[in-house]
């Protein structure tokens, strides 16, 4: 269920690699794609150092699960989009030589009554096979896709993943004497989804025509939830603002750091891993806030595909600020897919010393 991200519609590849077949000498490639409620994305990387290099994407907005709150049911159309994504993804892994991949879908596929009969649609126009991920596997995998942004010398990190149906929130604890870094994972204290995100939350109060409100409407529905779903009163109570930080895996926060940067046109490269201050995000927000509609369609950073989500986004960000408060936010262009590429990488042993693949650039 991720959310909306300041992407044009095809993403290209970060570190484009020379020729379209994969050297049978060179290092094997992997594939994460994800079919969320709003977007379908790929990315292909071969391993790197203790890491890997992106050397294909592909993103595009397919509103999966446009009108599923009402209906209970994907349309015939939001299916027809996301077919019309996958024959694409399909193309690229068969022309790249993938040697293994993971093909997951989210919160529309979830929670749609017709859900696992899209998926035999998926089998048989596009000719792949997606499972789909459990809401604990979600929130795992963004957590190890973003490991590189946490900062180990604090005391916890509150991570959230603010997706188009459903929204993963995930407190990480490290405290005084223990080990920092590492696997992420293994220092998840809590975790859980909220049954909310971007598409879900602007279908409910409006997307185009938001005022102070509207906003305030959506931001009481998302701390509602919260409430229910993450009664967390240790993290209430051990929170230092000053020790813990925020991570946050969504386009509303790579809007908000695009904005935030005045970029022209959106850049990855000096997104991914902006630090924020909490005056800068409630800043940010109400620049969001005071601008109409077609302000947000002009705006670079957001454009006419995000325009009517970007503000559903900001009131499930502010539940979260005013539950807990934080004095910084990390921002990651990062989550899900990546996660998943680490995961595929560390089971298969290709960060092992002494491979045989050579460093390439």
């Amino acid at each position: 269920g991720r959310g909306e991200r300041p992407h044009g519609e095809r993403e290209g590849p970060r570190e484009p690699r020379r020729g379209r077949h994969r050297d049978p000498d060179g290092p094997p490639l992997y594939a994460a794609l994800d079919l969320g409620t709003n977007n379908c994305r790929l990315l292909v990387a071969e391993p790197w150092h203790q890491s890997f290099r992106v050397v294909d994407a592909f993103s595009r907005i397919v509103r999966l699960g446009e009108g599923l709150s009402r209906s209970g049911r994907l349309s015939e159309a939001a299916q027809d989009r996301a077919i019309d994504a996958l024959r694409v993804c399909r193309a690229k892994l068969e022309s790249r030589g993938i040697v293994r991949s993971r093909l997951v879908a989210t919160e529309a596929c979830r929670s749609a009554e017709n859900g696992p009969a899209f998926l035999d649609r998926v089998r048989e126009e596009a000719g792949l096979s997606l499972e789909i991920l459990t809401r604990e596997t979600e929130a795992r995998l963004a957590v190890a896709g973003c490991a590189n942004l946490i900062d180990w010398t604090a005391d916890g990190v509150l991570l959230f993943d603010i997706g188009g149906g459903s929204s993963e929130l995930v407190w990480l604890e490290f405290g005084a004497g223990r080990r920092h870094g590492g696997d992420p994972t293994r220092h998840i204290r809590s975790w859980t989804s909220l049954p909310v995100g971007v598409v879900t939350l602007s279908e409910r109060h409006g997307g185009v025509a938001v005022g102070e409100s509207v906003f305030e409407d959506m931001v009481a529905d998302v701390a509602a939830l919260i409430d229910e779903h993450a009664d967390w009163r240790e993290l209430d109570e051990r929170l230092m603002p000053e020790r813990y930080h925020m991570l946050g895996t969504s386009g509303t926060v790579t809007t908000l750091a695009g904005v935030h940067l005045g970029l022209t046109r959106y850049d990855r490269r000096r997104v991914d891993g902006t630090w924020l201050g909490d005056d800068d995000v409630a800043r940010m927000i109400g620049q969001l806030l005071a601008m109409d509609f077609a302000d947000r369609v002009a705006n670079p950073c957001i454009g006419g595909d995000r325009a009517d989500l970007v503000l559903a986004g900001c009131a499930i960000l502010e539940a979260i600020r005013r539950r807990w408060r934080c004095d910084r936010l990390r921002v990651a262009d990062r989550g899900l897919r990546e996660g998943m590429l680490t995961e595929l990488m560390i089971d298969d042993g290709v960060w092992r010393r002494g491979n045989r693949w050579p460093r390439r650039g």
